[in-house]
């Protein structure tokens, strides 16, 4: 395997996951990666549609980091584990999550837009009444209004994120139909000198291509682009570095000789 780092997972720490730490650091020893990054959500002000879901992404830190100290010493000399966090990025909340992110030692830092104006891309009723390509740019351009206000974080999460949920999901969608804004979104983040991710989850969407898809990994290249990280965004044991072979393809043939690991927010660049 060219990629031998995953650096994007969620544990029983994440509302949406109810895997024990242990058994997805286990899987990442059996599969032989060198490093996993854990990036449990924090979503706070996240709009929940069901009142029993009411906080499921709001993170206990301390919980949380009092289990990764532990395994981290215990596995110390069988694999490399990463302090991380997926932080939900709203514009209103610029100030506490800037205050959140400084209060832990984090190694890694996502930026995910899991919520746009309030509204989850995740339910039928952000698209409902209206074109897919208008939800779409709704989503598109939140994201600039998030890097408009928030600065702490490593690399932007899933940028085309909002394909997962679409009524017809990724077919008919492009890279060209949204030209305009993702290549707005792209110049930001290599101007703030930040990262994206090829995250390969989008597997479990039924998708046709990683997220985000292969035509803007290649227009960050070609801008300039350096900073990609690999993660499979699973949240079981056994979705682990899926896709991770045909990643490093897709990352060859878009430009890439190299993909990044961060540990306490710096930057390791390593060859596909």
């Amino acid at each position: 395997m060219a990629i031998k780092s995953d650096y994007h997972m969620h544990t029983s720490f994440s509302g949406d996951s109810t895997a024990p730490m242990e058994e997805m650091i286990l899987k990442g020893i059996e599969l032989g990666l060198d490093s996993i990054c854990f990036t449990e959500h924090m979503d706070i002000d996240f709009v929940y549609e069901k009142p029993e879901e009411k906080g499921m992404f709001e993170l206990n830190t301390d919980s949380y980091l009092f289990d990764f100290i532990k395994y981290k010493e215990k596995y110390a000399d069988k694999i490399q584990l990463l302090f991380g966090v997926e932080l939900g990025v709203q514009p209103h909340l610029k100030r506490e999550l800037a205050l959140y992110a400084k209060s832990f030692d984090f190694d890694f830092i996502i930026a995910s837009s899991h919520i746009c104006n309030k509204k989850d891309p995740g339910y039928a009723s952000f698209y409902e009444g209206r074109p897919q390509e208008e939800a779409y740019r709704e989503y598109f351009l939140s994201i600039l209004d998030n890097l408009k206000t928030f600065n702490n974080f490593d690399v932007y999460g899933h940028l085309d994120y909002v394909v997962r949920y679409g009524p017809t999901k990724d077919a008919g969608y492009s890279y060209e139909t949204y030209e305009d804004i993702l290549d707005q979104i792209l110049e930001t983040l290599i101007e703030k000198e930040k990262g994206i991710e090829l995250n390969t989850g989008g597997l479990s969407y039924q998708l046709r291509d990683f997220n985000p898809c292969a035509d803007i990994l290649k227009k960050y290249r070609e801008l300039g682009g350096e900073i990609i990280t690999i993660g499979s965004d699973a949240h079981q044991p056994s979705a682990i570095a899926r896709g991770f072979k045909h990643a490093a393809e897709v990352l060859t043939e878009c430009g890439y000789k190299y993909y990044a690991t961060f540990e306490k927010r710096v930057a390791e660049f390593h060859r596909i």
